[in-house]
């Protein structure tokens, strides 16, 4: 069974048909760069461009990167323009794709629920967080396997910042960090989300984890184990067709 799937970064806006019986995409993703400013309409008119890439006419999943509620109004914006707070964004998604069928989920939530199902949460029970690193930090705690949602834990304070403000890929890039000086900011902030969730393990997505080789053996004193996610940057928009195969269902 094959479901689109499409993640909304404050970067780029990629995606793929999805297989769903193995958890991968069907085709090789096609990426579009985010705009600047990240308005609604011109968020919308990049996701056209890539669905239209594909000439698909099925349902669409997509993620978020900010709180979702009753799986379409925004509630946060931190890397995206502050218009889209309080958007109907599956009404407007839709609308902008002809009426197609749309899933919207937290971007960090879909990635998790994909690494769950596929990747390195697989079979996993207690509590397990997944971490994206990337514009921000985004985060997916599940608890026995369920999901507890929208829980947005790169906007912890962290010696007086906002963590993703220190800890995240573009705080590494801006700053010209190297991967050392960087996994240190980031033990720091395991170390503080391991000090208030306990887990069991920690999953670590986004960009980076496909460079995981170059700073986790730096990360020292956690307690949880630390491992890359499986499905690497791909997370997001294999589980953002997950959760539109489970609402077309």
């Amino acid at each position: 069974m094959q479901i689109f799937g499409l993640d909304i970064g404050g970067s780029g806006i990629k995606g793929a048909p999805v297989d769903l019986d193995r958890g991968d995409l069907a085709q090789e993703r096609f990426k579009v760069l985010t705009p600047h400013p990240a308005t609604p309409d011109g968020v919308a008119d990049g996701v056209k461009q890539v669905v239209e890439h594909y000439g698909w006419t099925g349902p669409v999943g997509l993620t978020f990167p900010g709180v979702v509620t009753d799986g379409s109004t925004i509630r946060t914006a931190a890397n995206v323009d502050r218009s889209w707070i309080d958007t109907d964004a599956r009404a407007l998604f839709s609308e902008r794709l002809g009426g197609l069928p749309v899933t919207v989920v937290n971007d960090a939530d879909a990635a998790g629920v994909a690494e769950m199902h596929f990747g390195a949460g697989r079979d996993r029970r207690g509590t397990v967080i997944l971490l994206t690193f990337g514009t921000g930090i985004g985060s997916a705690l599940f608890v026995d396997g369920a999901l507890v949602p929208n829980t947005e834990l790169g906007h912890l304070e962290l010696h007086g910042h906002d963590a993703e403000k220190r800890a995240s890929s573009k705080a590494k890039e801006d700053e010209e960090l190297t991967w050392e000086h960087w996994a240190h900011r980031v033990q720091k902030y395991l170390a503080h989300v391991e000090m208030l969730f306990s887990p069991e393990l920690f999953i670590i997505g986004g960009g980076v984890s496909r460079k995981s080789h170059k700073f986790l053996h730096y990360i020292e004193g956690i307690k949880a184990e630390i491992v890359p996610a499986q499905l690497q940057n791909n997370a997001g928009i294999v589980g953002a067709a997950m959760r539109a195969a489970e609402k077309d269902s």
